[in-house]
C-alpha cells in the first residue's frame, strides 16, 4: 500500500480504518452544498455518488492513480457543477484535477430532478 498522505478538510491524515467515515461525511457535505443550490439526487444517482465518493476517500487514501482522462469530454458541464466539484476535491488535498472532471457529473445530472 502506498503511504499517500490524506486530508479531508483540514480533519489530517487519515488511513483506510477511516475509510468509511470519512465518505459519509463528505456525502453529507455534498448533499448539504447541493441543497443550498436547490439540487437533489435520486435513491440511483445518490447510490452512484456515494460508489463514486468511496472511491475517492480510498485513492486519497492509497494513492492509487485514476485511468487518464480526456478532459475535453466534459465541455459540457456547466461551470457551477465543475466547480462544486472542484470544491469537494480540494478537501482532501491530493486528487489530481481529473476527479473534478469525473465528479462534475453527478452534479450536472442531479441539476435535472425537480425540487423534493
Amino acid at each position: 500500500m502506498n503511504n499517500a498522505s490524506a486530508s479531508v478538510n483540514g480533519t489530517g491524515r487519515i488511513e483506510l480504518k477511516d475509510a468509511a467515515a470519512i465518505t459519509e461525511q463528505v456525502l453529507k457535505d455534498i448533499q448539504a452544498m447541493q441543497s443550498a443550490k436547490n439540487i437533489y439526487t435520486t435513491d440511483v444517482q445518490l447510490q452512484m455518488l456515494t460508489s463514486h465518493v468511496k472511491a475517492m476517500v480510498l485513492r486519497s487514501i492509497t494513492g492509487e492513480p485514476l485511468p487518464e482522462v480526456e478532459k475535453d469530454l466534459f465541455d459540457e458541464i456547466s461551470a457551477d457543477s465543475m466547480q462544486m466539484a472542484e470544491d469537494v476535491v480540494s478537501w482532501f488535498g491530493n486528487l489530481p484535477i481529473e476527479e473534478a472532471y469525473l465528479l462534475s457529473v453527478h452534479f450536472e445530472v442531479a441539476r435535472d430532478n425537480e425540487p423534493k
